[in-house]
């Protein structure tokens, strides 16, 4: 998908590509493509682009020279964090007229409040750097997700991503206080607050908090802290239906409230990728079961009430006929394991061969509808596909993903990804779902947006954007 020829032309002009080197110097100005091969392509591979030159600034300073260049030349820019994203918005086309904007050097933690329960991260900062700095100051940043090991908190900002600790604290959006940004025009937009209420006229910040680095590029970020749960239970269930699911979800929500952290439903086929495919994990129940849930319960008071309020939960659930078995993770390293096995799930999929996905949200209730309904719909499309459906029960948000009929031909099946898709998100929208949960829109729903959005959305969506990059520079062709 996607692939690129080797006899497309690098359309930028040397003396231009010198004058931005300048900026960052010669050993953060990446020209050679061997350097520049990790930036073009996005990790499954559906998404290649060309460009003969990755800047690599150190300082806000830089980011500001390199975008009023880029302005003053009508260079396009893509901005780039982690390069982890599943939409190509990280990726610049095949062109050559694009330049990448590498954020990894901007990497410091510039405070952290503890008192104002807040962490002032650069865009470059790891995600699982930032967890493990609030972790040493005895607090808790709860955005996870399975790319924490390299994605960075301004790729995680620019998709608003979500992740499994959205059910408790919210998506990046949520989580964010204020925005460090730079502007197309290398204006700098410093709204590094710390307010947690502010009703000072439009909330600037999250015009950029989701945008997908098409208005600006986010440098920094102040962040919000939560303290530590004394008591973290994590258990593992097995029920006959996902309509079990959703009252299992019911009762935890009305018996723990806000001290349920996590929510996340399984089918039995990933589940079972999960046990043919992954290294080194155990399975968590004896007997097989339809549908799986890995349930938190975070305790503000202690591990005894953790403990007591999971054990509750689950022996109502057991007594109602909801749930068929469960276990509660005897230690904190099983907790551990429960969760990686939770987090492999989507790896495990890859050997089954060619697959297509979709990052959905429904309303809750509609869940158990949806994945009735949805299963017709890809039956339609292609009889013997086989549905991988998990995901973030506890906010809506299902990964429901496609894959090829046991022995089918890989390409065959990828020929079906617009009709599938279709399929799928037809049914999304009869729900009044969202076709784009927590992976943002990028370059993969970019069309699809603009033919099924309200059409006022769309135009608002374009006003916004030319306001703020009239030039049109800002990772074009992406969102809108």
């Amino acid at each position: 998908m996607n692939d690129l020829t080797d006899d497309q032309p690098f359309d930028l002009d040397p003396a231009l590509i010198d004058r931005f080197a300048a900026i960052v110097g010669e050993k953060y100005a990446l020209r050679d493509q061997a350097d520049i091969a990790p930036y073009i392509t996005e990790r499954r591979g559906l998404w290649h682009g060309r460009t003969s030159l990755v800047l690599r600034p150190g300082s806000v300073e830089e980011v500001s020279r390199i975008m009023r260049l880029a302005t003053e030349t009508g260079t396009p820019v893509v901005p780039q964090s982690g390069n982890t994203g599943l939409v190509g918005a990280q990726v610049p086309d095949k062109s050559g007229h694009d330049i990448v904007l590498s954020l990894s050097r901007l990497n410091r933690i510039r405070e952290i409040d503890v008192l104002s329960n807040t962490i002032t991260a650069e865009a470059g900062v790891i995600l699982q750097t930032l967890q493990e700095a609030a972790d040493a100051a005895d607090r808790l940043f709860p955005l996870s997700l399975a790319a924490q090991g390299s994605c960075q908190i301004g790729g995680n900002l620019s998709s608003n991503a979500g992740g499994t600790g959205v059910l408790a604290y919210g998506n990046a959006r949520e989580l964010c206080l204020g925005v460090e940004v730079v502007l197309p025009t290398g204006e700098v937009f410093d709204d590094l607050r710390k307010l947690k209420k502010d009703n000072t006229g439009y909330d600037l910040k999250n015009l950029f908090v989701g945008a997908e680095g098409t208005l600006g590029v986010v440098t920094a970020a102040v962040l919000k802290l939560f303290p530590k749960p004394k008591g973290r239970e994590v258990a593992f269930a097995g029920l006959s239906s996902a309509r079990d699911a959703l009252s299992l979800f019911t009762l935890a929500m009305d018996q723990a409230g806000a001290a349920l952290t996590a929510f996340e439903l399984i089918a039995k086929r990933p589940y079972d990728f999960t046990l043919k495919h992954a290294q080194g994990v155990t399975r968590p129940l004896a007997d097989d079961w339809p549908w799986y849930v890995l349930m938190q319960i975070s305790s503000g008071r202690s591990e005894e009430d953790g403990r007591a309020l999971i054990e509750e939960i689950l022996s109502a659930g057991l007594e109602k006929g909801i749930v068929g078995d469960a276990v509660v993770a005897a230690s904190l390293a099983q907790g551990d394991a429960f969760w990686n096995f939770r987090e492999t799930l989507p790896e495990c999929q890859k050997p089954e061969g060619a697959s297509i996905k979709h990052d959905i949200s429904v309303p809750i209730a509609s869940i158990p509808d949806f994945i009735e309904t949805a299963a017709g719909a890809v039956a339609s499309v292609s009889p013997g596909a086989r549905v991988v459906c998990f995901g973030h029960m506890g906010d809506g948000n299902l990964h429901y993903n496609i894959s090829r009929p046991e022995g089918g031909d890989d390409e065959a099946f990828l020929g079906l990804y617009r009709p599938m898709n279709n399929a799928v998100h037809d049914v999304v929208r009869s729900f009044h779902g969202s076709i784009s949960a927590e992976h943002g829109i990028g370059q993969l729903k970019r069309d699809e947006l603009i033919a099924t959005a309200p059409p006022m959305a769309i135009d608002l969506m374009r006003r916004v954007k030319a306001a703020f990059d009239p030039a049109g520079i800002m990772n074009p062709g992406k969102v809108i």
